[in-house]
C-alpha cells in the first residue's frame, strides 16, 4: 500500500529538448529502489529530505545542496535517508550531452557540491515544466553540461571566457530573422559553426542578456503592437511565436507588468 501511495506523487514527461530523454519528479516516503541500471545519465537534485544509495559498491548520499550525477550502465539503488522520505527532480540525459569517457570520473565522485550548478539545474527544471521555453532549456542545459565536464575533467587553466562580438552579432541576426518560428540552440550553433556553450556565453557577454531572453523580448514587442491594433491575446500568441496564450501571458506579464488582455484595453475610455 505504501508503494501505491508513493506512485501518486510522480510526474514524468519527455520534453522537446535535444539530449533530454526524460524529466522525472517524484515524492517518495517509503519506497526504495532495488539495484538497477539506466541507459541514460541520471542528473538528480533532492528538494526535501535525502536519499542514500549504493553505486559501484560504495555508499553515497544526497544532502540538500548536492547535485548527483549517476552514469549509465552502472548499478545503483536508492532509499529514503530521512523519516519523511524525499522529493527529487531528475533529468535523464543521453550520450550527446555526456560521453562514455566521463563514466569513470562520475563513478568516483557522483555527488557534486556546487551551489551554482545546483541553482542552474533547478532553473532548467523550471524551464522544462511548461512548453514553449525550449531555447531557454537548451541554453541552460548546455551550460550545465559544460560545468559537469569541468567537474569531471577539470582543465585547471582558470582562463576567463573569450569574448566574440562577431559571433554574438551573427546569433542576434539569426534570432531577428526567426522571431516567430524560433530556432534551437544546436541548429543555431551549426549554422554559425560554434560550440553551443560558447555561443550562449558570447551572446550574453556582448548584449548582457541570454539568447532566450532576447527572443522573448522581441516576441513581446511584436505582441504589444498587435494588441494595440485590436487583436485578441489568443490571436497574438499564435502570430508572435508563443506556444499558446498562457505562454504569451507569462512572458508578457514578466516584461510589461500587466497581462496582454489588460494591456490591450488600457487605453480605452
Amino acid at each position: 500500500m505504501a508503494a501505491d501511495r508513493d506512485t501518486r506523487n510522480v510526474a514524468a514527461w519527455r520534453p522537446r529538448v535535444p539530449g533530454v530523454v526524460e524529466v522525472f519528479h517524484a515524492h517518495y516516503t517509503e519506497y526504495a529502489y532495488p539495484m538497477h541500471v539506466h541507459e541514460a545519465w541520471t542528473l538528480l537534485i533532492v528538494d526535501d529530505g535525502a536519499v542514500r544509495y549504493d553505486l559501484d559498491r560504495h555508499e553515497h548520499g544526497t544532502p540538500h545542496d548536492t547535485v548527483s550525477l549517476l552514469p549509465p550502465h552502472v548499478p545503483h539503488n536508492g532509499s529514503p535517508a530521512t523519516p519523511d522520505g524525499f522529493r527529487k527532480r531528475v533529468l535523464y540525459l543521453d550520450a550527446s550531452r555526456l560521453g562514455d569517457d566521463l563514466i569513470g570520473p562520475a563513478v568516483d565522485a557522483p555527488d557534486l557540491r556546487d551551489p551554482v550548478l545546483r541553482r542552474r539545474v533547478g532553473q532548467l527544471h523550471a524551464a522544462l515544466a511548461l512548453p514553449g521555453d525550449e531555447l531557454e532549456a537548451e541554453s541552460r542545459l548546455t551550460l550545465i553540461g559544460e560545468r559537469l565536464h569541468a567537474h569531471l575533467r577539470p582543465r585547471g587553466d582558470g582562463s576567463p571566457a573569450r569574448r566574440d562580438p562577431v559571433l554574438a552579432r551573427r546569433l542576434r541576426e539569426l534570432l531577428d530573422e526567426r522571431v516567430v518560428e524560433g530556432i534551437g540552440l544546436d541548429d543555431a550553433a551549426a549554422l554559425v559553426h560554434a560550440h553551443p556553450a560558447h555561443l550562449v556565453r558570447a551572446f550574453s557577454g556582448a548584449y548582457g542578456i541570454a539568447p532566450h531572453q532576447y527572443l522573448m523580448s522581441r516576441r513581446v514587442d511584436r505582441a504589444r503592437r498587435l494588441l494595440l491594433a485590436g487583436r485578441t491575446p489568443g490571436d497574438v500568441a499564435a502570430a508572435t511565436g508563443f506556444y499558446d496564450q498562457a505562454h504569451l501571458t507569462r512572458h508578457f506579464k514578466r516584461l510589461v507588468g500587466v497581462t496582454p488582455g489588460r494591456y490591450r484595453t488600457s487605453g480605452r475610455h
